[in-house]
């Protein structure tokens, strides 16, 4: 599993971004971009008695092409080739539309453009719950944690629920909470399958609690600007914390850890027969790996040495550790609770491969 923030670390961050954030609901039309002849947009917001400029993430300028249906591609071109001509399109469109945006801001930054009926579950809010839980299980190792520009990850494991693979492999319950505030996920809750020989990490689909980041349009004065206030929203926070809490003790229960790993035996069952560069090429297609992650897993696969379903999966999980973004790392690990729940025919065009 990849190395994250420490838990001081993560708490760290969190309290110094509260007073840095700021959440803003305007309709489009108070909305209008400028760029200059570096390629660096900047997102002014102007409503009577407000005159706000921040810069623009990545993320911002993406939800923004994709609000305004232009392909995102020729947006950065104009960005970088023509900015009067992009400042151009987007301001029109944003002058026609009708539309009300939360534009979500960070360290003086648009971080996300998202509809006004944006649910928000911030990273300090359910931090400030969950860790709690988290702590109460029993013998809790927070194993990773981190706070990437795009979501927020708490992965801990519970020494107390434990089963060997095979003698001396042995496999531990834990359970992986993860959410984003900018819109790229929901919060969602999800049991871990912790490998102890080599800090592999498996995530499963199985047993997840999700809840989007949906609600209420936010209603504010006809051409104003609006403000989320924290405390709009915390009876139905409340009610949902107490439902997270029994989800992540039915995650580290034997109920589902049993089931998981008996699932994770069946796979060294599994032998590759084919060729394993083609069983990873086969592999990699399926489930979009690109060619340094193809490369990475095979040769976490021949340095294992278990020629297997099972090593195959244990090279996938394994070779998360080496990749650099987290949110890939962790991507990784969820593929490695996919493949546990491929059918024998899809093992098959797997491992037979040739």
């Amino acid at each position: 599993m990849k190395n994250g923030r420490t838990l001081v670390e993560l708490a760290t961050e969190l309290q110094r971004q509260l007073p840095t954030k700021q959440d803003l609901v305007v309709t489009s039309t108070a909305l209008s971009v400028s760029t200059d002849e570096t390629g660096a947009s900047r997102m002014t917001v102007s409503a009577p008695g407000s005159h706000l400029s921040f810069g623009m993430t990545e993320l911002a300028r993406r939800q923004l092409a994709d609000k305004l249906k232009i392909p995102f591609a020729y947006f950065e071109r104009m960005r970088t080739d023509q900015p009067a001509l992009l400042d151009r399109n987007v301001n029109t469109w944003l002058q026609t539309e009708d539309e009300r945006r939360m534009i979500r801001t960070l360290d003086g930054d648009v971080r996300a453009v998202l509809s006004d009926r944006y649910r928000r579950l911030d990273n300090a809010d359910l931090a400030e719950h969950l860790l709690p839980i988290l702590q109460q299980l029993p013998g809790a190792r927070f194993e990773s944690l981190e706070l990437t520009d795009t979501r927020m990850y708490l992965k801990v494991v519970t020494p107390s629920v434990k089963e060997e693979i095979v003698p001396g492999d042995m496999v531990q319950a834990g359970v992986v909470i993860s959410n984003s505030e900018v819109g790229q996920g929901t919060l969602s809750v999800q049991p871990l399958v912790y490998r102890l020989v080599c800090r592999n990490g498996l995530i499963a689909q199985d047993h997840a609690l999700r809840k989007t980041h949906v609600g209420r349009s936010v209603q504010g004065e006809e051409g104003g600007l609006t403000v989320y206030r924290d405390d709009t929203l915390a009876a139905d926070d409340r009610a949902f914390f107490l439902k997270v809490r029994d989800v992540v003790a039915a995650a580290v229960s034997e109920a589902t850890f049993g089931p998981l790993v008996a699932k994770m035996r069946q796979t060294r069952g599994i032998r590759l027969t084919g060729d394993p560069v083609r069983s990873v090429e086969v592999l990699g297609t399926r489930f979009n790996l690109n060619d340094q992650e193809r490369t990475g897993v095979l040769r976490q696969l021949i340095e294992g040495g278990e020629l297997s379903a099972y090593g195959l999966v244990n090279a996938v999980t394994h070779y998360s550790q080496e990749v650099d973004n987290y949110d890939r790392a962790t991507d990784l690990e969820l593929l490695g609770g996919r493949m546990i729940d491929l059918d024998r025919k899809q093992w098959h065009e797997i491992a037979e491969a040739a």
